[in-house]
């Protein structure tokens, strides 16, 4: 027992002292909030490291009902290929939308407003729903411990709200104070892992028996076992979400090289070009994404070996499948109960940490959908330490309705949070392509369109079979929800809500949000876009009443301000760069009749 307490200790006070430290003087030099690498590893990688927690085991469970857990190894190679050819499409996409947005500012550039409108509501409903995924999935491995799992739905959700709650507190609190706590979880849950591992290998080579079944498995036929294979290939991959987390989120980066980068450069010259990959904000997006690339691979075939190896899976013995495998695992170590009760315990402030994730980019996205006339204006506020609590405390509250709504059950929430992953996806590596076909020649245009082609066909597929793949688990249900909440943008959009002129964008960009350089210009760019796009709309519409002889006035406002080129807009990175708003914020008044009407001085105060 002695032993398990100080090798805990240790897992602690090693992952504290690599913990990230925001320094008083960066606040000066960046901006509130501004994080660097390991404080994004944390933020924004936590969400896809905790999917270790319940991927594996959605995947299995998908399988191991109808005795076809042994082609797990399948369903984990579809993912392994998955993560790679997505990975690789974001790392690359940093170097053209290196200001955040993700698919957001993709689609915006390359594609439609239109389509850039229906992206801001998915992610939106994405970062809610991974809130309620990651807090719910936490009072599962909870109850693990007690051998609950699957029990008492009203436990369920106080757990994950009471979950959700913390995180949203200490989101609240800053990035800096999170990104310390978060990397210091991180850290233990490495070392306990690796820990774990290590007996679950010994278990198996001192012949620990598999856990007899209890039930037999349903028969099926080829046709279904390839549904179920597909089904468990879905639910597999609903933690791909944090390649756009990190896409939208690059925009509370530093703008520095990492420290490993700087070290490269003085001591290998020679690999200039990779160091050159990886520099400034975007490489330290890339850094993270590029971890992505094989850590859910590497950890679905980890778990579905061991699982099929001991016949574990999410409900065994009243457990998460990841609360099976410890208790195996942790069992062949000295003290192996204590780690094992910390590691579950771990498991569960991880996942709710993971909430930390959607609420980072709840703020990354919030904003700019106000700039545009998707949301009211009132919803933005940022406050002294950078954080845009508005959008974080509404997120919260609908997070904790969901919960209610689904009685705390992570498997029904599962699928409305997985369709909304990969919609995104599809829409980047439309507009990579396209960026691809304007800008390259030969046979680099050649091999770019191939790679992004595959890649968005990839998206698209697997976007249509998370549907069809869950569609007796409320798959159909997320059609309705996805056409609701399209027409709702829309209905907002048109709205006297929705319209936004020169002076209210400014305000709501550079004085609430508080934001400045190219980041700034690319938002005014996408806000007089989408005006641009209401315009036609509404234009559209009257024309399409006339043609049932209803004539009636467009509403009375001006023509919008046109956009321009987005290259124009951007032109310049600097924060002292001017708006591309500036010529209308003050125009000039037309000359009147008699000249200018008198000023008179206000009163004195006596």
């Amino acid at each position: 027992m002695l032993f398990s307490i100080l090798l805990i200790a240790a897992f602690i006070f090693i992952s504290i002292k690599a913990s990230p430290r925001e320094r008083e003087e960066d606040v000066h030099i960046h901006g509130a909030g501004q994080i660097g690498l390991l404080a994004a590893v944390a933020l924004f990688g936590v969400d896809y490291f905790t999917s270790y927690f319940y991927a594996t085991g959605e995947m299995m469970h998908a399988l191991h009902p109808y005795g076809l857990q042994r082609y797990g190894y399948l369903t984990a190679g579809v993912i392994s290929l998955a993560n790679l050819t997505f990975g690789l499409l974001y790392i690359y996409s940093l170097g053209i939308f290196n200001q955040g947005g993700g698919s957001y500012t993709a689609s915006m550039r390359y594609l439609s407003p239109g389509l850039s409108l229906v992206v801001a509501v998915v992610l939106i409903q994405d970062y809610v729903l991974t809130i309620v995924v990651s807090a719910l999935s936490g009072g599962d491995q909870l109850l693990s411990i007690l051998n609950m799992y699957g029990k008492y739905w009203w436990l369920h959700f106080l757990i994950g709200a009471s979950l959700a709650s913390v995180t949203y507190y200490l989101t609240i609190r800053g990035r800096g104070e999170s990104a310390r706590v978060v990397f210091t979880l991180l850290g233990v849950f490495f070392f306990l892992s690796i820990t774990m591992g290590i007996g679950l290998l010994l278990a198996h080579l001192k012949g620990v028996p598999a856990i007899p079944m209890t039930s037999e498995p349903e028969p099926v036929t080829l046709g279904q076992a390839l549904y179920h294979m597909l089904t468990a290939s879905m639910k597999g991959m609903v933690a791909l979400s944090g390649l756009e987390a990190m896409s939208d989120g690059i925009q509370f980066v530093k703008n520095e090289d990492a420290g490993i980068i700087q070290w490269g450069k003085r001591r290998l010259p020679r690999l200039k070009s990779l160091w050159e990959f990886y520099s400034g904000k975007a490489g330290i997006g890339r850094i993270v994404q590029t971890s992505f690339l094989f850590y859910g691979g590497i950890t679905t075939y980890f778990l579905s070996y061991f699982a099929i190896r001991f016949d574990v899976f999410d409900g065994t013995l009243g457990r998460t499948l990841v609360g099976n495998l410890a208790f195996i695992g942790f069992s062949e170590i000295p003290g192996g109960v204590i780690l094992f009760w910390a590691y579950q315990i771990l498991a569960v402030l991880l996942l709710a940490a993971a909430s930390m994730t959607a609420f980072q980019d709840l703020q990354a996205t919030a904003w700019r959908d106000v700039a545009i006339g998707e949301i009211p204006e009132v919803v933005v506020y940022r406050n002294p330490q950078g954080t845009f609590t508005r959008s974080v405390t509404a997120g919260y509250i609908v997070a904790v309705l969901l919960m209610l709504l689904v009685r705390g059950r992570t498997s029904v929430a599962v699928p409305f949070y997985g369709v909304g992953v990969f919609m995104p996806i599809t829409v980047m590596g439309l507009a990579i392509r396209k960026h691809i076909l304007l800008n390259f020649t030969g046979r680099a245009r050649f091999w770019g369109n191939l790679g992004t082609s595959f890649a968005t066909a990839l998206a698209a597929l697997v976007f249509v079979g998370q549907i069809v793949g869950k569609w007796t688990e409320g798959g159909w249900i997320v059609l309705i929800s996805f056409s609701i909440l399209v027409l709702g943008a829309y209905a907002l959009l048109l709205s006297p809500i929705g319209y936004r002129e020169p002076t209210q964008i400014y305000r709501i960009v550079r004085e609430k949000a508080r934001v400045r350089g190219s980041m700034a210009s690319i938002v005014e760019w996408q806000s007089l876009r989408m005006q641009e796009y209401r315009h036609a709309l509404l234009v559209g519409i009257t024309r399409f009443f006339e043609l049932f002889g209803v004539r009636r006035p467009l509403r009375y406002e001006p023509a919008p301000t046109p956009a321009g080129d987005y290259e124009h807009a951007v032109a310049s990175d600097q924060p002292e760069t001017p708006s591309l708003l500036a010529p209308y914020l003050n125009p000039k008044s037309e000359p009147k009749l008699g000249g200018s009407p008198k000023e008179t001085e206000p009163p004195q105060d006596s």
